[in-house]
């Protein structure tokens, strides 16, 4: 019997050994902090030398933001300019001994903040995305995201309420994150927002065409902002710009990805599970007034068109790239890509060039390989959108117009 009780009592304290939290063996500290603006949003990133708990508080009157996180200590005076919405950070220790920091803002925001293990690159980070909260994202949203006021070429015949085709146009990664890195130390951010920029220009050349940037500058988006924002526009087509890496660095060659089909169920289960927050469908169906049987149903819909229409247009971005250089890849790829989950845009994701091999690496530094990219490119969009016009568009017009001055030619020539 003693005995038994003295092993009672022992799994007793075992067991309150296996609740109790185990205390980290050092503080972790706080190494830098490093802020990214744009149009929009400001992130704030501080590296910390492992991972730490925190608490976010948002303040108004005046507008700041109040960071706590126990157990984290200073390892050397951070400094933070002003920048975006940020005017001021300050750093105290509590009575507690816990850090605060605190960031003085210019105007209201909508704050996020997570914790992001090590990479290649980076230890553990404490992000904040700071989004303007003075107005409703909607609102924002309606001003084109492009770097320059193009306005496109109206052709003479087309009738005034055609509208323009909308490509958006995304440059992956920005600001804290550089993406991939070469050899030589070219940043993916850099080389594919060179190329976003030289697509911009020339799609907006096209007669019936305009194009958006999903970011016109070194800063970071979250990946679902980028969709939202060409949702925002309204956008025919969206192109997401990369430059991928993988350890071989023989491996070269162009490829282009669509959404997979486990990508596009896992989207519509998140559509259905929050329809009631979620904005129209492009073409104006809404879904948060439909039961959950027909809200499936359509959701299933613009999902197939979608994905039918993504399949068709990066084919035709793929064969244009096979004539700048070799594909890695002859297929469309498929895959779970965030940016390419929109239930409603016709979308790509186009791996350049790999930025891991050293002579590809150059090519991408180079201007002139950049303009062969975007140009193969936009005849890729070019022969997707003439082949497929959207009704209403300038650019169903145009196709319409060159049909028929093709049928007379041939009319012409039989008649001979």
């Amino acid at each position: 019997m003693r005995l038994m009780n003295s092993l009672r009592s022992l799994l007793g304290w075992c067991s309150l050994l296996l609740v109790v939290p185990a205390m980290p063996a050092a503080a972790v500290d706080v190494r830098d902090v490093r802020l990214w603006a744009g149009p929009d949003d400001t992130r704030v990133v501080f590296d910390l030398s492992g991972s730490a708990r925190h608490k976010l508080t948002v303040l108004r009157n005046p507008d700041r933001i109040v960071l706590d996180l126990p157990g984290v200590g200073l390892r050397r005076t951070v400094h933070a300019k002003s920048t975006g919405a940020v005017r001021r950070m300050r750093l105290a220790r509590g009575a507690d001994g816990d850090l605060r920091i605190v960031l003085d803002l210019v105007h209201a925001v909508r704050a996020n903040s997570f914790l992001t293990a090590p990479n290649d690159r980076y230890g553990y980070r404490l992000v904040v995305d700071l989004a303007a909260g003075s107005a409703p994202t909607a609102a924002r949203s309606k001003a084109p995201v492009s770097l320059a006021a193009a306005v496109p070429v109206k052709p003479e015949h087309a009738p005034a309420d055609a509208r323009d085709l909308i490509v958006a146009i995304d440059a992956g990664h920005g600001g804290d994150d550089p993406g991939a890195i070469g050899k030589n130390g070219t940043r993916e951010k850099d080389v594919v927002l060179a190329i976003a920029r030289e697509l911009f220009s020339r799609v907006n050349a096209e007669p019936g065409m305009r194009a958006v940037l999903t970011r016109g500058g070194d800063y970071f988006i979250p990946l679902r902002e980028r969709m939202q924002r060409a949702r925002a526009q309204q956008a025919d087509l969206f192109v997401s710009i990369h430059a991928d890496s993988v350890l071989d660095r023989r491996v070269d060659g162009s490829s282009v990805y669509i959404l997979s089909q486990r990508g596009a169920s896992d989207e519509a289960a998140r559509w259905l599970a929050e329809r009631e927050n979620a904005s129209d469908l492009i073409g104006g169906v809404s879904l948060d007034d439909k039961d959950d049987v027909l809200a499936s149903v359509l959701l299933d819909l613009s999902q197939s068109a979608a994905l039918s229409a993504s399949e068709t247009a990066a084919e035709s971005v793929l064969h244009e790239l096979n004539q700048v250089g070799e594909v890695r890849k002859p297929q469309v790829q498929q895959a779970r890509f965030m940016v390419l989950k929109s239930p409603d845009i016709p979308s790509m994701l186009v791996e350049t060039a790999y930025i891991s091999n050293p002579l590809e690496e150059q090519r991408l530094r180079e201007h002139g390989h950049q303009a062969k990219l975007a140009e193969a490119i936009r005849e890729g969009i070019h022969d997707y959108f003439y082949a497929n016009p959207p009704p209403g568009t300038r650019i169903a017009q145009l196709a319409a117009g060159g049909t028929e001055r093709t049928a007379q030619a041939g009319l012409t020539t039989s008649g001979r």
